[in-house]
């Protein structure tokens, strides 16, 4: 019996020789991987923004005159040119003030001229002296004549309401047979400024003429390019600085006030850049897998910049290694990875 309990424990083992059996056949067994071949290549760094669109002139549209709105031409969303007629208001009063005006410088005319004929001159005006003319025409009431004419054509000129620039229209307010007061908003959104923040740390990133691209929230699958145009320069409590940026509107999906994502690029030379697949953490640390000799070997990294789907890496500071161009590291199936582990490249 005695011999028996010895041959049974010899069998089984240790839990931890067993451990370092498993551990051994782990590190033995064969992983397929894709591998690349380290080199310096310009980084493109992506700074990434929630901002909103702002259309480039938005102007609150009221009518020039009182009345009441009898027609309006347009609707939310129509685009109109410069000078368009978007609505009419009662006309009446300011016409009969027009006609008034007209016949009030006509009677003006002739009592100018019945001035000069009582002076001796001419009653057409001819070799009049100017100083003679010009106190004649204020004693018959010429001059005065002339101002309350070109009032009476413009307070009928202010009875329609016309486009100041070319844009959209938008939040209308009017209504037909109603009193005129503030007929809307109209958006000139033929371009975009696009208001977002970034952190102070990231402001030696930035700058004016730097490529932005911008995305709805709505529809992130579209994608337009433009410029910074202006930098704060103050940084408020909460360690942001407010950029500007403008792009070209070239789809009507665009409006203003939108949500948008925004990416900031710029290109940082020599850098040695891998897929973000083929960085891994291990023991709190960022690692790559280096292959030398149908193994893996992990190699402590450093992520110096990073973008949507790239890594710019160097070696580690904390544990003094070094990444090397031309080295072969994997950039594929790595998460089980061990240091040491066999592989093999997939062709």
């Amino acid at each position: 019996m005695i011999c028996a309990a010895f041959a049974l424990m010899a069998a089984c083992g240790s839990p931890k020789e067993k451990g370092d059996m498993e551990n051994a056949e782990a590190v033995n067994a064969e992983t397929t991987v894709e591998t690349m071949r380290l080199r310096r290549q310009t980084f493109s760094l992506q700074i990434v923004c929630n901002g909103k669109l702002q259309a480039l002139a938005r102007s609150e549209i009221t009518f020039p005159a009182q009345g009441v709105v009898t027609d309006i031409m347009v609707s939310n969303g129509n685009r109109v040119a410069k000078g368009d007629l978007l609505a009419v208001t009662d006309s009446k009063t300011a016409q009969l003030n027009l006609e008034k005006s007209e016949k009030d410088l006509e009677k003006a005319r002739i009592d100018l001229a019945d001035k000069l004929i009582g002076l001796g001159y001419d009653g057409s005006g001819k070799g009049v002296p100017a100083d003679v003319m010009r106190r004649a025409k204020v004693t018959s009431g010429y001059y005065s004549a002339e101002y309350q004419l070109a009032e009476a054509r413009k307070a009928l000129a202010d009875c329609e309401l016309r486009a100041p620039f070319a844009g959209r229209v938008a939040d209308m307010e009017c209504q037909p047979y109603q009193r005129a007061d503030k007929f809307g908003l109209l958006i000139d959104d033929s371009y975009f400024d696009v208001e977002f923040s970034v952190l102070e740390a990231e402001l030696k990133s930035v700058a004016r003429g730097q490529v932005v691209k911008v995305s709805p929230f709505a529809d992130a699958g579209k994608t337009f390019s433009g410029k910074i145009t202006r930098i704060n320069p103050t940084v408020d409590e909460k360690g942001l600085v407010k950029v500007e940026a403008r792009i070209r509107n070239t789809d009507p999906a665009l409006i203003d006030g939108m949500n948008v994502r925004v990416v900031v690029e710029k290109d940082v030379p020599g850098c040695i850049v891998v897929p973000k697949s083929a960085v891994v953490e291990r023991d709190g640390y960022y690692v790559v897998f280096e292959v030398e000799d149908s193994q893996a070997v992990w190699t402590y990294v450093d992520v110096e910049y990073a973008n949507m789907d790239s890594y710019a890496i160097t070696g580690c500071k904390a544990k003094g290694t070094e990444i090397k161009e031309g080295a072969t590291v994997v950039k594929s199936n790595n998460q089980n990875l061990a240091d040491g582990t066999r592989v093999a490249v997939k062709n």
